[in-house]
This record gives structure tokens, sequence and C-alpha cells, in this order.
């Protein structure tokens, strides 16, 4: 039996017990107990941050953990704010000095761009605070002076060689084994029979086979070779001399696609295609030589020995006559933007794969199969290899749209203590003669958008900006990383509706645009030759780069877009299209 002590203490035990169970149910108490748990747990974490991570700022305070002590007793309040202002002033301090880093070498970066010869080099780099050799290389920026080198010599015949120097090798590992030829070895032998080899292919074109149109590069082999016939007085061959059209109502891609209608000639005919007057080059950046001719912009379509002798036939009335030499009168216009597809290469066009898609279907067949196989053909060899003058109207467009994010990459890369720290040294043959190989970097992936609309409407189906933009979104939805849009257009309005769309990033050309239905002619003339030609074809050539494209196939220009695209290694990339060709 339990003792009377016992049966007290059980009975306390259940008094305390419904005591304290109604007072657990009262409201006050549940508060107060709540409040209590949660300091302890508050207290807990706290303690726990404090012994994990050395200290806490907290409002600019910094706290020690209770290892380290306290706080010392010699250290006031205001020596804790101060440290913790001093922290806060510091990381400002270095995110300021980054900033100020990134403008530094972007401005550097645009200084070697203006540079010219008026310009005293000492004194720009001294306003920058700066010496040329402390600037790291722009990867966005291309070195033109030697691209051109390198392209005059992929563009020319070796000495009593059929074909020009074209081999497996790209043009700068060419070269190189050119001029350390001091020692023959059995490796030289045998690059120098892979070099002369006839199925060397040129080097303007990117890909696999099918990654473009079919015989792209057969196609554009014979071309060439049927451009620079190995002697030019040869009295058997044949010319076609003519202008470039000049009516103030053609755009620049109605003159490529008048161009490339001689082209076909000139290759049904057998002639060597000359091409002169270019009003378009006609204005002071095309200097010497190349003003008022295409070879200011491309390098020219046939050699300079073809040039020099079919200008001196033109001025033999019999060369006339007997049809040595013939010109844009000798032709009907049907023959010049209709005419026969050269059929040297047989029927390519019948298995070009189907990669353009309108209103959500992609095209297997239309009645222009051809046309748009050939002008594709005639456009890359056209405009093959761009010269230093076309190279630095793209390192500027470059430069202008992904200057600070290029500088802001390279930054990251470079010594704490730059520019102080020198980090230019010797490039290593793997610099000079490898990675040099590869493109001016662009943020990627890339879309490339050409809005036409305005006075376009009388000849196509235009659509509004929306529809450009839906596609965009299916283009993204396959691939989500897709957030950059190079946008062509002529139009204000495009511009400012690219605003309501904070999901993309634009970038474009900053130049004056159409407003209202101003015609083509009217825009380009107030923009001045000049300018009126070198933002469109940078705007051409960014768009021939893009990894997408969204165009209107109804417009010729997004016609050439396509073509220079489908031999340029991006057939695969798809084109989608808002309308289709008017004569399909």
């Amino acid at each position: 039996m339990e003792s009377t002590a016992q049966r007290n203490d059980i009975t306390l035990e259940r008094v305390v017990s419904s005591k304290a169970l109604k007072m657990g149910n009262s409201f006050s108490c549940q508060v107060c107990v709540a409040g209590f748990l949660s300091g302890v747990c508050l207290t807990y974490f706290f303690l726990a941050a404090l012994t994990s991570s050395g200290n806490v700022e907290f409002g600019g305070f910094s706290f020690l953990p209770a290892s380290l002590g306290t706080l010392s007793q010699n250290a006031s309040s205001s020596d804790v704010f101060n440290n913790g202002a001093r922290k806060l002033h510091s990381q400002k301090n270095e995110e300021l000095d980054r900033k100020e880093k990134i403008m530094l070498l972007y401005s550097a970066w645009t200084a070697m761009l203006n540079k010219s010869e008026d310009n005293n080099d000492s004194q720009l780099w001294s306003k920058l605070g700066l010496n040329i050799s402390q600037v790291p290389k722009a990867p966005h920026m291309e070195n033109c002076k030697s691209s051109a080198q390198v392209n005059k010599f992929l563009d020319s015949r070796r000495e009593n060689e059929r074909n020009p120097g074209w081999a497996n090798w790209k043009g700068l590992l060419r070269m190189k084994v050119q001029q350390e030829n001091s020692t023959v070895d059995t490796e030289q032998v045998h690059a120098e029979k892979m070099f002369k080899s006839k199925d060397a292919y040129p080097p303007w074109i990117s890909g696999s086979d099918e990654d473009n149109f079919p015989s792209t590069r057969k196609v554009q082999h014979d071309i060439w070779i049927h451009q620079h016939p190995l002697n030019c007085s040869d009295p058997n061959l044949r010319f076609l001399v003519v202008d470039w059209e000049t009516k103030p109502g053609y755009g620049i891609g109605a003159q490529l696609a008048g161009m490339i209608g001689f082209l076909a000639i000139a290759i049904n005919e057998n002639r060597i295609l000359v091409t002169n007057y270019f009003n378009r080059a006609d204005h002071d950046g095309c200097k010497g030589h190349s003003r008022s001719h295409w070879s200011c912009y491309f390098f020219p379509e046939t050699s300079i020995e073809c040039r020099d002798r079919a200008f001196e036939l033109m001025k033999r009335q019999e060369a006339w006559d007997s049809g040595i030499v013939t010109g844009k009168q000798n032709y009907r216009s049907k023959d010049i933007w209709a005419g026969h597809v050269p059929k040297v290469w047989g029927d390519p066009w019948l298995y070009l794969q189907p990669t353009t898609e309108i209103n959500g279907s992609l095209v297997r067949h239309h009645r222009k199969m051809d046309r748009r196989w050939w002008r594709a053909q005639a456009i890359r060899y056209l405009m093959r290899f761009q010269t230093d003058y076309t190279c630095d109207l793209l390192n500027v467009a470059r430069h202008t749209a992904f200057g600070l994010q290029a500088a802001e990459m390279v930054l990251e890369n470079l010594p704490e203590a730059w520019p102080e720290a020198v980090t230019n040294k010797p490039l290593s043959d793997m610099e000079q003669y490898v990675w040099r190989e590869h493109k001016p970097w662009i943020p990627r992936p890339l879309l490339s958008m050409h809005v036409r609309i305005g006075d376009k409407a009388c000849e196509m189906k235009v659509v509004g900006f929306e529809e450009y933009m839906r596609l965009a979104d299916r283009i993204r939805k396959r691939f989500p990383n897709l957030k950059t849009i190079w946008l062509s257009t002529e139009m204000q309005e495009v511009i400012d509706k690219s605003m309501s769309y904070p999901n993309w990033k634009f970038y474009y050309t900053n130049i004056t645009r159409q407003v209202g239905n101003t015609s083509m002619a009217s825009y380009e003339a107030s923009l001045g030759r000049k300018m009126s030609t070198n933002y469109p074809l940078v705007n051409f050539l960014m768009a021939t780069e893009a990894d997408f494209f969204i165009g209107a196939l109804g417009s010729t220009w997004c016609f050439l877009i396509d073509g220079m695209r489908n031999t340029g290694g991006k057939v695969m990339a798809g084109y989608l299209s808002v309308n289709r060709d008017r004569f399909w």
C-alpha cells in the first residue's frame, strides 16, 4: 500500500498538472511560451553562426564569437562602427575600381579602332595613362590588316600553278610552312603535294557539305577558276563588263540581284564578268583605286590582270563588234533578272534540305528552287572575302554593341594590379597560327532579325513586329539560353516596340531611322551615300554570322541573307520566315 506521503505527492502532482494544463490553455500563456521558445531558437542559431563564421556583420557592426572574446574592453562602439564603415567603403571602392578599369580597357580598344595616320600615338596613350603593351587583345575585334593579307594570299595563284594556295590547312598555317621551307624534308614534300592537290576547296566555305546547299564547295571552286583564268591575254577569252544599277529606286538588294543575273549570263556564255562603276562606293571612305568599285567592300570578282585586259578591249570597237566584249545593252531585262540558271553542275537544287518554315510548315518545293540555289552561290562568291575597310566597319559595330561586355569578360582574367602589371607577351605559334583562325567573339547564341515593313507593302505581305517576336519566342522555347537579338530595321517604330520586350536584349546600329511611310529612296538620300551603304552591309554580315535568323523571304535582302547563311554552314540552323517570296 502507498504511504500517506506518497499519496500526498501524487495528489500534489495531479493538482499542479491540472493547473498547468489550464494555464496552458490560456491565450496569454501560449503567447509567452511561444515567445520564450522563439527566443531560445534565435539565440541558438545566432550563436551557431558566430562560432562557425568567425564574425557577423549586421547593419555595419562587426560581432565576434565568444571563443575570441566578445568585444575587446578597449574597443568602443564607435570603433566597431568605423570598422564596418571602412569595410563597406572598401567594397564600394573595389566595385568602383573594377568599373573604372572596364571603362579604361574599353576606351583603350576604342582608341585603337579610331587610330589613324594623323593621330599622335604618344599623346593618345598619354591621355589614357597607358601604353599599348598594357592593352590585352580584344576578343571581339579582328586584326583587319593581317586578315586582308591572308585573304589576298588565298585569293591568288602561285606562279605556274593552276589552283591558288588552298589546302586542308588554314591560311596562316599554310603561309608559315612556305616561309619555313629552308630545309625540305619528307614531311615538307608531303605537305607541298597536299597543297597542290586539285581536290583542295575554297577556304571561305564553313561547315560540312550537309551544312551547306548541295555542291557548294564544288561550285565555289569552279566559279573562282572561271573568273581567274591562267592567262588573261588569251585571245580566246571573252568578257562581260557592266556597271552596277544606279536607278534611285534600287536598294542594295536589288543591285546585288542584278549582278547575280550578270554572273549567270557570264558563266552560261563562258565570259569573264568584270564589274565597273559601283555608285554606293563613290564616297570618301573608299580610297584609291577601290573608290566607286565593289573592291572597296569585298575582294574583286576577277583578277587585276583580267580587269585591265577587259578595259583595254573596251576601247576597241572591233572587240564590241565581234562580241569579245559585251555589256548591259546587249541583254534584255528578262535575261538579267529572270534568266537561265547555270546548269554546269546539274540540278543540285532538287536536293535542297527543307529547313525553311513558313506558317508553321517546312517548305519542301516551290517554283524557284533553282534561283534560290543559284543566288546563294553567287552572293557567296561575290562576298567571299571582306576588305580591311569592311572588316573595320564590323569591328566598330561589334565594339559598340559588345565592347563593354567583352572588357568585363577580359578583365576577370587580368591580374588585380592591371594596368600596372604588363600582361602582353610575344605570341606563341599556337596563338599566332592556330587560334587566330577563330572568328571574333560575339555573345552566343545570337538571333538576327530583319524587320522589313514600311513602303515594302507594295511588293510583299508585311506583318507586324509582334509576329517576328512570336517566332523568336518559339526558338527560345527550344533553346532557352537564347536571350539576345541583333535587330536590323529601317523603321523607328520597330525600335520603339522592342522596348516592350524586357526579357530580350536587343542590339542595333545607332542611326536615324524612317518614320511613317517615307520611301526607301528618300530615306537613303537623307542618310547620305556612305552611311546608307555601310550600315546595311554591317547588318547583312552580322545576320550571316548569327546562330538563328528570322526574316521575310518576300524581301530580296532577306532572300540574300538566307543565301549567305546556306553557303556558310548554317543550313541546319533553319530559317523562320514571316512570308514567302512573291514568285514562289
